[in-house]
């Protein structure tokens, strides 16, 4: 497979160099494939049943071809996923797709530990160690310091916000030992993102060092969270007699939502997404309007969405016209007010407990079931809500199949749950044991010269 640039459709690289680079130091752009091949159904569904590491391997194979052997990435994914994605029924037309059951409890986990393992075979007879460096708002940086702790060949250095996630996010970051280590930079998300950027196109730097990125920058985090897209909506059609499926999925960075795409792209019957995010808004804007303004991210309880900036932008751009986006997309907003009560209404409804980024595409589904679609005149955008835009499949959507993104278990926003529902969520043994360990991250100004300074002595 060739894969090219966001900002360059004259570039043209192999997948080991779009991993291993992470993103294009020449222009600045992201890696794409340059086609999405089709996948046989049959090879991955059988007896009414979807096999998630078949699926895997199907759509992992055309884009690896040549370069790892079908036998390495089989043992690459049997190794990355001893977990599965869960598909569970909460109402008579609704699934949640619960992505927590990975080893940091957050959907990252699928991106990273194949990315992590597809590193480490490439790194092999490499001269020196690959320097990852990654800029979280919440879940990112555990999955890829969980996913490279301890990996041969590879330094991982995280960049997160401080006092703008949890604290049990902050422990999952702030606890690694030996070839991971945290940065707590003052400043948002977006700041850190720009530290990241800004290194991957410093020339000097990259001469002295090999470097490459773990956020959904890199296409190796991107091609697998496709793989439970494919699995959820193939699950999901032959379990409703064929009925259309729409996927609703929490939205900060929009990788995960690019990923989406993929799977489409790839065969998976998903008709239409609902892009959800919180009072960041940059993308929801962008559909209403046609203009794509980035902005200051602004602190929310759904806070792995707090992205004024989102990156893969860029790529949803490169695949689709704005018209193609809005014939595929509806687009929602949700303030803190709206998260908090979408938990409760989602536990009062259905009895199931959602984390805060859930709760975003819970109340998204449920306002288009009841009919948002629907009554689109006079909305105003700067208020919570649905966006003025009517999808292809709007006239579909009140006899569809809803498919949310659980993205995290809600024990990772435990005070934030528990102001919704009035108690706290159970917390999974594996969350617990990590609370017991002591902080390791480093402070850092929000100033690139010093984070290079500190690069320079600690890599």
């Amino acid at each position: 497979m060739i894969y090219t640039d966001t900002r360059d459709a004259n570039a043209k690289v192999d997948f080991k160099t779009a991993v291993m680079n992470g993103m294009n130091s020449a222009t600045g752009g992201l890696y794409v494939p340059v086609e999405f091949p089709k996948i046989e159904i049959s090879k991955i569904m059988k007896d009414g049943k979807v096999d998630f590491v078949t699926a895997a391997f199907e759509m992992a194979k055309p884009y690896v071809e040549g370069e790892i052997p079908d036998a390495d990435l089989l043992a690459l994914i049997k190794d990355a996923y001893p977990f599965e994605p869960k598909l569970v029924k909460i109402d008579g037309s609704t699934y949640v797709l619960e992505l927590s059951h990975g080893p940091t409890c957050a959907f990252k986990d699928f991106g990273a530990r194949f990315m992590a393992r597809a590193m480490s075979f490439f790194n092999k007879g490499e001269n020196g160690k690959l320097h990852i460096l990654v800029a979280t708002s919440g879940d990112t940086g555990s999955a890829v310091g969980s996913a490279f702790h301890n990996v041969e060949g590879l330094d991982v250095t995280i960049l997160y916000p401080e006092g703008k996630i949890s604290p049990l996010q902050e422990k999952q970051l702030s606890t690694f030992t030996g070839n991971v280590r945290a940065l707590k930079v003052k400043g948002t998300f977006d700041d850190c993102q720009k530290l990241v950027k800004t290194a991957f196109t410093d020339k000097d730097l990259r001469a002295k060092f090999r470097l490459s990125s773990a956020n959904s920058i890199n296409i190796s985090r991107l091609l697998p969270q496709s793989f439970y897209y494919m699995y959820a909506a193939l699950q999901a059609k032959y379990e409703n007699s064929g009925k259309e499926i729409i996927v609703t999925v929490p939205s900060g960075n929009f990788g995960n939502l690019t990923s989406g795409l993929i799977a489409r792209e790839m065969g998976a019957p998903i008709t239409g997404f609902v892009a959800a995010t919180n009072s960041n808004r940059t993308i929801p804007d962008w559909i209403a309007t046609g203009d794509y303004k980035a902005r200051p991210s602004v602190e929310t309880y759904a806070n792995a969405m707090d992205v004024g900036a989102p990156s893969n932008y860029e790529r949803i751009a490169y695949m689709y016209s704005l018209a193609e986006v809005r014939g595929l997309f509806a687009s929602y907003w949700l303030d803190n007010d709206g998260i908090i009560k979408a938990i409760k209404d989602c536990s009062d409804s259905t009895g199931y407990t959602i984390d805060p980024h859930g709760a975003v595409a819970y109340r998204a589904w449920e306002d288009i079931k009841a009919g948002a679609l629907d009554k689109l005149e006079n909305i105003d955008i700067t208020k919570p809500g649905i966006t003025p835009n009517k999808p292809a499949w709007a006239d579909k959507a009140k006899e569809a199949v809803g498919v949310i993104l659980e993205t995290a278990d809600p024990a990772k926003f435990s005070a934030i749950v528990k102001d919704a529902i009035g108690k706290e969520p159970a917390i999974p043994e594996r969350l617990q044991k990590v609370m017991a360990l002591p902080d390791r991250a480093i402070p850092m100004e929000n100033d690139y010269n010093k984070f290079k300074d500190w690069l320079y002595m600690s890599l």
